[in-house]
């Protein structure tokens, strides 16, 4: 008979694996699809089409039948480099009521518990379906989701949908939504003493730059209304976070780079943020070009996240409502799987244990009772879909 291993244990083996989002997550892939193998589950490998070192994951237990739920984490995590722990961040390292390292709370806690759920489910003899659905490059954009999203309709198609983000076990059934995109100023180079004969890319970038704080204005200004008004700040903003570019001082800059991102709102479109970008992209170039037809800016999207709203008759709501008691409205400004579920057609909330605050620091940790808590809410469910 092969081991049934605990929460504890498991989530002890997914922190062992540095799974940073720009190295591989193959081996945590394989072990999961190892572990569940040996309770005669089977799980289907996504890889990545551009990076075969990345993967994600997707397995059905119950009755092949259509309207089950979906249980679904990511498997990368942020980097450690540059932050002081006190403990090695890959070693699962219990404190003080705590669990600490890499990943504990964002999110291989829930993952952990998905894990085990699904195999108490398989030994449960469940009568409706459980799934459970493990991406990659969440943290750099959710990028992940969507081709694994489409890989798992070869499986009974569920109709809910609970991603575990850390929401410390609340519903969360609204967030903003983003697109960012990486802009590339071309200017052109001559001597500074000769500055208006030239393009410099870092001054011609600070245009767009500065067009970002007239939009931040004008966003705060407008009187809240709709699904804005139920998010802090209630409105879609635009944020620079990296710039990079120039030679030396006396040189016009030739180069100047930048990522610039939306975070939109429910109720309104990428669409129309892509199109306010470009043309303010587009008014920049034509001014650039009158001094240098050469000058131009490039535009390259990162990535992009519908916003996830809040829906009437959510069975996936309205299941974990009734798992945890939970009755309260809760919305949030980061962004998650959600919406790539939501926009798939599925029923779909966030709920899972531990705290946002804390993820991403050093010493990132989950509490003891709060794993606890998740490990409860998972025997309920399990219990649930047992009884149909």
């Amino acid at each position: 008979m092969p081991a049934r291993l605990t929460p504890r244990e498991i989530l002890e083996h997914l922190v062992a694996f540095p799974t940073v989002s720009h190295d591989t997550n193959m081996p945590l892939i394989d072990w999961v699809q190892d572990y569940l193998a040996s309770h005669g589950i089977e799980a289907t490998k996504h890889i990545k089409p551009d990076e075969p070192e990345k993967a994600g994951l997707f397995s059905h237990v119950g009755p092949q039948i259509e309207g089950g739920l979906v249980l679904s984490g990511h498997t990368d995590v942020v980097p450690t480099e540059g932050q002081d722990w006190s403990s090695d961040p890959w070693v699962l390292t219990e404190r003080d009521g705590k669990l600490f390292g890499r990943g504990a709370t964002d999110m291989k806690a829930f993952d952990a518990l998905a894990i085990w759920a699904l195999v108490e489910a398989y030994h449960a003899g469940i009568t409706r379906p459980l799934q459970l659905a493990l991406t990659y490059d969440e943290e750099i954009g959710c990028t992940g989701a969507a081709p694994l999203i489409e890989a798992m309709s070869g499986l009974p198609r569920a109709s809910d949908v609970i991603v575990g983000e850390p929401t410390m076990m609340k519903a969360v059934t609204g967030h903003k939504g983003g697109v960012t995109s990486w802009i590339h100023v071309h200017g052109f180079e001559v001597h500074s003493s000769i500055l208006h004969t030239g393009v410099s890319a870092i001054m011609w970038g600070a245009k767009l730059i500065d067009w970002t704080n007239d939009v931040n204005a004008a966003q705060a200004a407008i009187e809240t209304a709709g699904m804005a008004a139920l998010f802090e700040p209630p409105y879609t903003n635009v944020h620079v976070g990296q710039i990079k570019g120039g030679t030396a001082h006396n040189i016009t800059a030739k180069d100047c780079e930048f990522g610039l991102g939306f975070r939109v709102v429910p109720g309104e479109s990428l669409d129309h943020w892509r199109a306010a970008l470009q043309g303010k992209v587009d008014e920049i170039t034509a001014q650039m070009q009158q001094v240098r037809p050469e000058a131009w800016i490039e535009v390259t999207e990162l990535f992009a996240l519908p916003p996830f709203a809040p829906v009437d008759n959510n069975g996936a709501e309205a299941l974990v409502r009734q798992l945890t008691g939970d009755n309260s409205d809760n919305f949030v400004s980061y962004g998650s799987e959600a919406s790539h579920f939501q926009a798939a057609g599925y029923n779909a909330v966030v709920c899972g244990p531990g705290n946002i605050g804390v993820a991403h620091q050093p010493d990132e940790y989950i509490t003891t009772a709060q794993f606890a808590e998740g490990e409860a809410f998972m025997k309920r469910l399990v219990a649930k879909l047992a009884d149909g």
